[in-house]
Parts: C-alpha cells; sequence; structure tokens
C-alpha cells in the first residue's frame, strides 16, 4: 500500500521555454470546481492504496503555490482521515519564489506544509530572462528568507550548463547558493526537452546548449563543492545534509509505492503503473463521469517492475540491494544485474558493490545512462 501521495496542480502563470512537465496557463481556475475534483480523485486512490499511514505529501506542479491555502488544507485534511499521518510526515510544497506567493507561505504552513520546494533556477538575472522566469535574484532571494522564516525545512532548485556558462561563473553562483543557509538543493544541467520553446530555438540556431564535455566538467564540479560544503549529492541532481534527503523524492528512487492525483499523476500500487488524464479539462470531464481522473492503470510484469527499479535505483548515491530487489519481484539477481559486466565495471571503477548491494561510482555518475543500458539484460524491459 502507497505511504507516500503526489498532487498535481496542472497551472502556471507562464510556461518556461525549458519545461516539459504537465503545466498548463489557463485565463482562470474555477478553484471551487478544482477543489471538489482532487477530492474526489482522493478518496478514489485512497480506496485502492490505503491501508497505511502516509509518510510524505508532495503537492507538484505546475506551480502549486498558486493554490489557495485554504484548498491544500481541504486536502491535507481529507488525505488525513483517509490514511492517517505518520508523525514526522513530510509535506512538501513546490513554489515560485515571487512575492506574491511569498505572502501565502504563512497560510500554507499553517495548513500543514512543513516543507517547501523553491524554483529560483538562477542567481544572475540575465540568466533567469534567459530561462524565462518572471522573478528577479532580488525578488527570489526575498522569498526564501520569508521561506526560511515559515518552513522548518526549505530547499531550492537551479539550472546550470547554461549556454556558455563557464565552470568559475558556476562555482561563483554555486557558492553563492550554498551560503544562503538551506540544508538541501536540487541542481539541474539544462536539458532540451522535444516539445519544449527551447527545443524549437535550438533547430532555428537561436542558441547552442552547452557542449558534452563542458556539460560533464560542470557536473564533476557541482559534485566536489557541495560535498566540500557538506551538502553531498545523494541522487544524481539532489544535494542534502545527511537526513534532510527528500523522503518523498526517496520513495520513487528506492522504487516503493506511491498513489499519484490531480492531472497527469502518475502512481505505482501493488504491481500496478496508475496513469491520471493530462489535459485539465480531460481530467476534470472523467471526475465528473466516473467520480475520478484515472486513464489507465495497467499490470507490470515483475521485469519491467525490476526494469523501472534499477534504472532508479541506480541514481542513488546509496545504490540499491539487488538481492532484496530480486526476492521482493521473485526473480533472479541475473535476471535485474549482468554480472559479468558488473565485474568489468567494477575494475574499471565505475560502480561499486558490497554484498547484494551495487552502486555507481563518482566516475560512474558521469556516464550512469550508458552503465545501466549495459549492466542490465537485454531483456528486463521485456
Amino acid at each position: 500500500m502507497a505511504r507516500a501521495l503526489y498532487i498535481h496542480w496542472p497551472f502556471c502563470l507562464k510556461k518556461c521555454p525549458y519545461c516539459d512537465f504537465n503545466s498548463h496557463v489557463r485565463d482562470g481556475v474555477d478553484h471551487d470546481l478544482w477543489r471538489g475534483a482532487l477530492l474526489a480523485d482522493l478518496r478514489r486512490e485512497a480506496e485502492m492504496a490505503g491501508g497505511e499511514a502516509l509518510e510524505s505529501i508532495f503537492f507538484g506542479g505546475g506551480t502549486p503555490s498558486l493554490m489557495p491555502p485554504a484548498l491544500v488544507s481541504a486536502l491535507l485534511e481529507e488525505a488525513q482521515r483517509l490514511w492517517g499521518f505518520a508523525p514526522d510526515i513530510e509535506i512538501t510544497l513546490e513554489a515560485n519564489p515571487s512575492s506574491v506567493e511569498a505572502a501565502n507561505f504563512a497560510a500554507l504552513a499553517s495548513a500543514g506544509v512543513n516543507r517547501v520546494s523553491l524554483g529560483v533556477q538562477a542567481l544572475d538575472d540575465a540568466a533567469l530572462r534567459f530561462l524565462g522566469r518572471l522573478h528577479g535574484v532580488d525578488e527570489a532571494l526575498a522569498a526564501l528568507g520569508v521561506a526560511q522564516e515559515h518552513f522548518s525545512r526549505v530547499s531550492f532548485d537551479l539550472i546550470y550548463a547554461r549556454p556558455d556558462q563557464s565552470a568559475d561563473a558556476w562555482e561563483a553562483e554555486l557558492t553563492r547558493a550554498l551560503a544562503l543557509g538551506t540544508d538541501h538543493l536540487s541542481l539541474y544541467q539544462l536539458t532540451i526537452e522535444e516539445g519544449t520553446r527551447f527545443a524549437t530555438l535550438v533547430r532555428e540556431g537561436a542558441f547552442a546548449p552547452l557542449e558534452d564535455d563542458p556539460a560533464a566538467d560542470l557536473f564533476a564540479l557541482t559534485r566536489a563543492i557541495t560535498a566540500r560544503a557538506g551538502l553531498p549529492a545523494y541522487e544524481v541532481s539532489n544535494h542534502a545534509r545527511p537526513g534532510q534527503e527528500s523522503r518523498h523524492n526517496l520513495t520513487y528512487w528506492r522504487y516503493r509505492d506511491y498513489a499519484g492525483i490531480g492531472p497527469g499523476a502518475h502512481g505505482r500500487r501493488g504491481g500496478f503503473a496508475t496513469t491520471r488524464h493530462k489535459k485539465p479539462e480531460n481530467w476534470l470531464a472523467s471526475v465528473a463521469a466516473k467520480g475520478h481522473g484515472t486513464q489507465e492503470e495497467r499490470a507490470l510484469s515483475p521485469m519491467e517492475q525490476g526494469a523501472e527499479a534499477v534504472l532508479m535505483g541506480l541514481r542513488l548515491a546509496e545504490g540499491m540491494d539487488v538481492g532484496a530487489l530480486a526476492a521482493r519481484l521473485g526473480l533472479a539477481q541475473g535476471d535485474l544485474i549482468e554480472a559479468d559486466r558488473l565485474a568489468l565495471f567494477i575494475r574499471q571503477g565505475l560502480m561499486w558493490q558490497d554484498g547484494p548491494r551495487i552502486g555507481a561510482t563518482e566516475a560512474g555518475m558521469l556516464v550512469l545512462n550508458s552503465l545501466i543500458a549495459q549492466v542490465t539484460p537485454d531483456g528486463l524491459a521485456g
């Protein structure tokens, strides 16, 4: 049964040019309609995945900080009634660092949110304009200060490996970020995703992405700087002081069950993959017709689950316990990992093994996608 709950709020004030998430811009949002629909979707999911107290809730988007705090409160109250909350439940909400949204932080904290993740994205005004953000650096820093007053745990995101970004410039920006006093940072390399405005601009020659080698150098630099500062990478792009890791995201990476509601939300429960309708209007129509927004519930074979678990687990610095995973799925360890390839990568210094637990080394993290493709059997994903 699910011990983590994801709630998707799909609306943004503006679509960022790099974003391929399920986010939408609308002239107006009927909050009463959305309250009723989200509560209905929540009740349906509790029927299917209830039974154990929730350990984490994550409001993602879109821009969930645009939600009225009363709506956040209503969803949390209903989730607690349906599931129950663990005593130390982590409740995270993603927020844009604007003065308008920061004005809601006190009310969101009163509603039960105890961790916030701010989409700062850059500490340089020119970079923020390039990334299509509506805030500037001063506004972001002010919002961060407000967040630190109201929430016990605060994280923020930065995007690096931007076009022509030098190692010196990124080191200075990251050093400044580390001095701001949060215990968690999400540091993402800029990737050009198909279907985004940036993908179009790159095709048109408006700008060129940073090349692979300089980007890899910045990745290695990022890990070195954050480790020295006491916020080592515990996942490819996430850095935290020990004990401050995102418990919700660890649910995904450790391949544990989670429930997902709202437009486009995914879930994993009892060997089934669940997907909600992506377009807000289609999701609303589904809730009105069926009482929930589910588009598909599909049984995953043990091999499919194994493929997903390996893909997620090897992202973690702690690696993954192949023996425990194999036992859980009723598979042999050889169904999940090619022993000869693993031994080769260990000799090359790209992977490590400690009993049944395996993982990627610092050098291996630089080529992680290639490692995963080569260390898993050809038939793992079916």
